[in-house]
């Protein structure tokens, strides 16, 4: 992920008050992350980092639209996002990442949040995303359809049926017939 320095925070510079950040993130923004499930996109992110006892809450905010594929039929469909998130952030010796609980060590007290910004837009999408009904490639709504019909079988096409199916229920057959 080469996201340069846009979105580190160095938690030197933040202050008693805390800080907020600002991002438009555009296609550029998903293409240099090397995900899959969001292709494109249009979302402005805030994020503001107030100072706790003990460490930092970052408070993500994110809204806008992202361009992902559907599950029925693979073309890309736009999909609202409204998503928030908090993150606990922590000094220590090590750098560590529970989730919500990100640990930075003290003598490098910075975090490129990009990877963040994706999570909390990934999770706000729906497990299931598909297009409104009608709104599919025309030509995969046509095979599907003809799946669901059984046209193939209507066309004298017949299914192939695993043998190993066949032989079992000889087994089932002859051990029945046995007990008999």
């Amino acid at each position: 992920m080469d996201t340069s320095s846009r979105y580190k925070i160095d938690f030197r510079d933040v202050s008693a008050d805390g800080e907020t950040y600002s991002w438009h993130l555009d296609d550029h923004f998903f293409s240099t992350l090397d995900e899959q499930e969001i292709e494109q996109g249009s979302i402005d992110a805030t994020l503001r980092v107030h100072k706790t006892v003990g460490g930092f809450t970052l408070n993500f905010d994110a809204k806008g639209l992202v361009w992902i594929p559907c599950d029925r039929c693979l073309e890309l469909m736009q999909q609202d996002i409204d998503a928030h998130d908090t993150i606990k952030v922590r000094m220590g010796d090590t750098r560590e990442d529970d989730g919500d609980l990100i640990t930075i060590p003290e003598d490098d007290p910075t975090l490129d949040v990009a990877w963040n910004l994706f999570e909390t837009i990934a999770l706000a999408i729906p497990i299931s995303h598909v297009h409104p009904e009608g709104e599919c490639a025309r030509q995969m709504e046509a095979l599907l359809n003809q799946h669901r019909t059984g046209e193939a079988a209507e066309n004298n096409e017949t299914p192939h049926t695993d043998e190993r199916w066949e032989a079992l229920r000889s087994l089932i057959a002859q051990k029945n017939d046995n007990n008999k």
